[in-house]
C-alpha cells in the first residue's frame, strides 16, 4: 500500500504585541530562524513540514515549528498569528520583500500585490506518477467548498467586517491564475499550459501558477492550495486528512474507468463564494448536488463517503472526531466576531487568532 506522504505549508502575518497591527517584520524575524521562509509580503513568514505519513506525526511537527517561530519572536515584541486575514494593519504594510521577483510581483501586479496581507494553509499528498496527478488534482473540485469552509478564518479586512467568512477566498480569486485548470489529460499537456501562462507574459515563473489544486512544480505531490491559514493545528490536520483520502479516493476511480464529478465551472465558482461568505456557520453545495445544506451536515457527508479510505489507512478515528469537534466549535471566523462583539475592540480578534495560535501547540496534537 501506498504511504501517500502528507506535508504541510503554514504562512502565519507577524503581528506587533502592543499595537496587535500586522507589521513588515519579517526580515528580522527570519534572521535569527534558518529554515523558515519569506513571503511576498514583508509582514508574512512561512513554514514547511516535514513528509509525515501519520497525522499524529504531523500534528508534532506543526507545533515544533509554530513553538520555535513563537519563541523567537516574543522577545522581539512580536506575534505570530495563523489566520486568512488580520483585522489590523501598520499603514507602512505592503512591502515587497526584498529580491527582483518579488519586486517585480509589486511593479506588474501593483495593488493587488500591496494588498497581498493575506495567509493561507497548503497541504501536499505524494502522487509520484505526475501523469495521474494531473488528472486527480482536476476531479477534487466538487469537495473544495467543504475544505473552504473548514478552514474560514478571515471575517476582517483593513479594519472591517466582510460579512464573510473567508475573505481571502475572495481576495485570492482575484489573481489571474487561481481557480480551477480543466480538460487537461497529461503532465506534459500541463506543462505545455504552464510554459504558455508564462509565455503570456502576465506570469513569470512556475510558482505564479496558483490553481486551487495543482501538481507541484518542484515536488512530486498534488497540492491543496483553496484554505485559509488555521488557528487551531487540529483544523489543518482534519483538512489534510480528509485531502489525501480524497486523493487517494480520486487515484483508485480513475484506475477503475470511473468517471469525473466534478461540477460545472459556474456551479463550481457559486459553490466556493457560499463557502467563503458564511464558512461553517452557513450552507454549503456538494459534488453531485447544487442544492445546499448544512454545512455541518455537508462535512459528515464527506466523511460518510471517504470512510472506507480513511479507515483502510487508519485515519477513521483521528479524521472523524477532529471533524465532530470543527462542526461543533464553528470556524475560525466566528469565534473572531465574537470576541469582537464583546468589547467592540478588533485588538480583541487578533489576541484571540494569536491566543489560538499558541495555546494549541500541545492540546491539539494529542491525538
Amino acid at each position: 500500500m501506498a504511504s501517500f506522504t502528507l506535508g504541510v505549508e503554514e504562512e502565519f502575518h507577524v503581528v506587533d504585541l502592543t499595537t496587535r497591527k500586522v507589521v513588515p517584520r519579517a526580515d528580522a524575524l527570519l534572521d535569527r530562524l534558518p529554515g523558515f521562509v519569506t513571503e511576498l509580503q514583508r509582514s508574512t513568514v512561512e513554514s514547511n513540514s516535514l513528509p509525515c505519513v501519520d497525522l499524529h506525526d504531523l500534528g508534532q511537527n506543526l507545533s515544533e515549528l509554530r513553538r520555535t517561530l513563537v519563541e523567537t519572536a516574543q522577545p522581539m515584541g512580536l506575534g505570530l498569528a495563523a489566520a486568512g486575514s488580520l483585522p489590523l494593519v501598520d499603514s507602512h504594510g505592503g512591502e515587497s520583500t526584498d529580491g527582483p521577483r518579488y519586486r517585480r510581483i509589486f511593479d506588474d501586479y501593483q495593488l493587488l500585490a500591496r494588498e497581498q496581507f493575506i495567509c493561507g494553509t497548503q497541504v501536499h499528498v505524494e502522487l509520484r506518477d505526475r501523469d495521474l496527478a494531473v488528472v486527480v488534482a482536476q476531479r477534487i473540485g466538487g469537495w473544495l467548498p467543504t475544505l473552504v469552509a473548514l478552514s474560514a478564518s478571515s471575517p476582517y479586512w483593513l479594519g472591517v467586517d466582510s460579512g464573510y467568512a473567508s475573505f481571502r477566498t475572495m481576495l485570492w480569486q482575484r489573481w489571474p491564475t487561481a481557480g480551477p485548470f480543466n480538460g487537461v489529460n497529461s503532465w506534459d499537456e500541463y506543462d505545455r499550459l504552464v510554459t504558455d501562462l508564462i509565455r503570456s507574459k502576465v506570469i513569470s515563473d512556475r510558482g505564479m501558477v496558483y490553481f486551487d489544486v495543482r501538481p507541484s512544480c518542484h515536488v512530486p505531490t498534488v497540492e491543496l492550495r483553496v484554505c485559509d491559514s488555521c488557528p487551531l493545528i487540529s483544523d489543518i490536520l482534519l483538512i489534510a486528512g480528509l485531502f489525501r483520502a480524497l486523493v487517494i479516493q480520486e487515484c483508485r476511480a480513475v484506475a477503475a474507468g470511473e468517471p469525473p464529478r466534478p461540477p460545472r465551472p459556474e456551479l463550481r465558482r457559486v459553490a466556493i463564494w457560499r463557502a467563503a461568505r458564511w464558512g461553517l456557520e452557513g450552507e454549503l453545495s456538494g459534488p453531485s448536488d447544487v442544492t445546499p445544506i448544512p454545512a455541518g451536515d455537508m462535512v459528515f457527508r464527506l466523511l460518510d463517503e471517504l470512510r472506507p479510505v480513511l479507515e483502510e489507512f487508519g485515519d477513521w478515528k483521528t479524521v472523524s472526531e477532529l471533524a465532530a469537534a470543527a462542526v461543533a466549535r464553528g470556524s475560525s471566523a466566528a469565534r473572531q466576531r465574537a470576541a469582537f462583539a464583546e468589547r467592540g475592540d478588533l485588538a480583541d480578534a487578533v489576541d484571540l487568532v494569536l491566543a489560538e495560535t499558541r495555546m494549541d501547540l500541545q492540546a491539539s496534537v494529542n491525538l
